[in-house]
């Protein structure tokens, strides 16, 4: 019989809904491999790294589960790379590579590229394997170096879709590179090897699909989902009125950038031809600083701004971005950089503020669209720490944590997510377990809870901070982070307010506080704590638009205080929690 009697036709909806989630369930064999085997906190509790599978024509084809400013962009321009330094893919091959200026998102981030080739020698698929490292090689302990200067200053290991596999045998030469550069060599070995034992399961799963089915029936349901998921953007974005508008918003003064960073994102919707376009290209030239965006992060940070703002459900694929376009400049903050340029911190606090600008104009284009200012990332609850430990031979460790984070922005229908953590990851990235990482590091957590009336007030809320209180548990401990949000916290929109601004301390062994630094490092000796409060997302409508029960329900749960509910959400409240009609109705009078 024939392969088109034999094989399902994919045109089919329920077949296509059936192969679609045959690929969704190969990428999630791929993220469970990694998350169980990675070696650092960073990638085992945090799950910091996604997972995609791209077409031969550098298609994203499939992102579950993955983190948005990961995938949106720049797994395209990676297989493009690929494809352009190695012309020939065989079976067995895997590049290594973490270069921004080839499509990486910035040089912390080690990618694995793996072509899958049928026993034909035909290149039918790319495996994505993407990993946060604990330790990159920098002239610093950390991944995050806002204050570098340029690439060199910077110091990490770049590797241009480096070949690191050939026949399924490593390139020791790299290795030993890798290892000999950075800190904590056996730990980074470890997550290497299950980002290779990732990207195999994911060659291995598409080699067997494409035995089932055929691969060419497999090239005809790649084109069937991304055509389906266009229609399915196309439709989302024709519900949008018509209009442009600009928002902006500005990252804190750094090293570098001693006015601070302004961001301007210009969008507009265009529901007829169905195509929200992002104009970034009037912003400043790039910094001497490590906050620069590379390319894949400028696209996808606005990206995340369209997709955050459109009122359907719709997959993320190169589909979908096909209606999105975004328009950059070469040699711009936020546009695509030219080497030496650091994007050091690339991922995170100047990228969240171009999602933050795009979803906020969209807001001004119409009431129920777009979201808030999320609030800025890089507190140091989020820092990489380092040092030695006293409890295991004085072994060096380094690793970024993720204790508390909050700063989700309210929404037209929604309260603020309160662990996002930041735009760019969407809530991906999982809190760290207070418990993991005190038996993984030698610290200690003293505090973490939500600082109440820190909110940014609206009809919808945005989430509050959070404060964050650890410090060496024995021998000193060092910090690295790139924290915003002191000088420019998180804005509201249409009528909401913004939330409260990040801010930290060193606590000595004697109890007295000293402020530190926006930005930098912080050596701690035994006894001496950091103090964190993160950044809080900002809301979404006028405060006393916000139901009565809701407000109620914050006050119960200690995030509101009585007081600022009735001064700011003109609700008055009874002895007993409840909303008190007769009063919340004068207040609300009053304030009309």
């Amino acid at each position: 019989m024939s392969e088109m009697t034999t094989k399902p036709r994919l045109e089919d909806p329920v077949q296509l809904a059936v192969v679609s989630n045959r690929l969704r369930a190969i990428v999630r064999k791929m993220s469970n491999t990694l998350y169980r085997t990675g070696r650092s906190g960073v990638l085992n509790t945090a799950r910091d790294f996604s997972c995609a599978i791209i077409s031969p024509e550098d298609e994203l084809l499939m992102a579950a589960d993955s983190l948005p400013i990961h995938v949106l962009s720049g797994p395209d321009l990676m297989s493009r790379a690929m494809r352009g330094f190695h012309p020939e893919l065989r079976a067995g091959d895997a590049f290594l590579h973490n270069s921004p200026y080839h499509g990486n998102s910035h040089p912390a981030d080690h990618s694995l590229l793996i072509p899958v080739v049928d026993d034909d020698g035909t290149h039918r698929f790319t495996v994505l394997v993407k990993a946060h490292q604990a330790d990159c090689g920098n002239s610093l302990p950390t991944t995050y170096m806002g204050g570098a200067v340029d690439v060199y200053n910077e110091g990490a290991l770049i590797f241009p879709v480096v070949r690191v596999q050939t026949d399924y045998e490593d390139h020791d030469d790299i290795v030993r590179m890798c290892e000999a550069r950075i800190r904590v060599p056996e730990q980074w070995r470890g997550d290497y090897l299950a980002m290779v034992g990732a990207g195999r399961i994911g060659e291995r799963e598409l080699l067997a699909l494409g035995d089932e089915i055929g691969f060419d029936a497999l090239a005809r349901y790649g084109a069937a989902w991304l055509d389906y998921s266009e229609q399915r953007m196309a439709d989302a974005i024709a519900k949008l009125p018509a209009g442009s508008a600009a928002a902006s918003a500005t990252h804190d003064a750094t090293a570098g950038a001693p006015e601070g960073i302004p961001v301007t994102a210009v969008v507009a919707v265009d529901p007829v031809a169905r195509v929200v376009e992002v104009d970034l290209r009037d912003n400043p030239d790039t910094y001497p600083c490590g906050l620069n965006l590379s390319e894949a992060c400028s696209r996808t940070a606005a990206m995340i701004g369209v997709f955050n703002s459109v009122p359907d459900s719709v997959p993320t694929n190169a589909g979908s971005l096909r209606r999105v376009r975004v328009h950059l400049r070469e040699g711009c903050v936020v546009g695509i950089p030219r080497h030496p340029t650091s994007t050091s911190v690339a991922t995170t606090n100047v990228a969240d503020r171009v999602t933050s600008s795009v979803q906020r104009a969209i807001a001004a284009i119409g009431d129920g669209l777009g979201m808030a200012e999320p609030g800025p990332f890089g507190a140091p609850s989020a820092a990489v720490i380092s040092g030695r430990d006293r409890r295991d031979d004085d072994a060096p460790f380094v690793n970024q944590i993720f204790l508390m984070l909050t700063g989700g922005a309210g929404g037209p229908y929604n309260d603020g997510w309160l662990t996002i953590c930041h735009a760019g990851n969407g809530g991906m990235l999982f809190v760290d377990s207070v418990e993991v990482d005190e038996l993984n590091f030698p610290i200690l957590v003293r505090e973490q809870r939500i600082e109440p009336d820190t909110e940014g007030a609206g009809e919808f809320r945005g989430a509050p901070s959070a404060r964050v209180e650890y410090g060496p548990l024995v021998g000193d401990l060092r910090l690295v982070y790139a924290s915003d949000g002191h000088i420019n916290p998180a804005a509201g929109v249409r009528g909401g307010r913004g939330g409260a601004a990040s801010d930290q301390h060193l606590r000595r062994a004697d109890g007295a506080l000293e402020q530190l630094a926006g930005q930098g490092e912080a050596e701690l000796g035994e006894g001496e704590t950091i103090v964190v409060r993160t950044a809080a997302g900002g809301g979404y409508g006028a405060p006393e638009a916000r139901a009565p029960e809701r407000v109620a329900h914050d006050v119960r749960e200690g995030w509101v205080s009585a007081e600022r509910a009735r001064e700011v959400y003109r609700v008055a409240l009874a002895a007993d929690g409840t909303v008190d009609r007769q009063a919340t109705d004068a207040l609300r009078g009053e304030q009309r």
